[in-house]
């Protein structure tokens, strides 16, 4: 269960990165389109686990390029959020997962081979 405070950091860290990655950002991602899915922050503010979630192929590569510049993406957000808070987190970057896993129960739904109903047991049901 996170407190306010906690709830609070992870909404303003979520913010400022989603803009880092769509103005300053562009030389580590490229034409990458990244979302940052959650944010989560430690009891101590300290830490902040992200989820970022990709729209390309080539996600694993641009995953671990960002993975390798986290130091520069903190420096970023420093400069950003350094005014208000008291400590910029340290960033932890996690593949978030839920949109392929959306498209592939996607993809086996519509491989089900449902037969339609007859109108006779559309009238019994009603």
């Amino acid at each position: 269960m996170e407190s306010k405070r906690q709830q609070k950091y992870s909404k303003l860290i979520q913010k400022e990165l989603g803009e880092i990655f769509q103005k300053e950002g562009r030389h580590l991602i490229g034409s990458a389109f990244i979302t940052v899915a959650r944010v989560l922050v430690s009891p101590d503010l300290g830490l902040a686990k992200v989820y970022v979630s990709f729209l390309v192929e080539k996600d694993k590569a641009v995953f671990e390029k960002l993975n390798d510049r986290k130091s520069e993406l903190r420096k970023h957000l420093g400069n950003r959020i350094g005014k208000s808070v008291r400590i910029v987190p340290e960033i932890a970057l996690f593949m978030d997962e839920s949109a392929s896993y959306a498209q592939h129960m996607d993809a086996v739904i519509s491989k089900l081979d449902i037969p339609e109903s007859s109108d006779e047991e559309e009238e019994e049901e009603d």
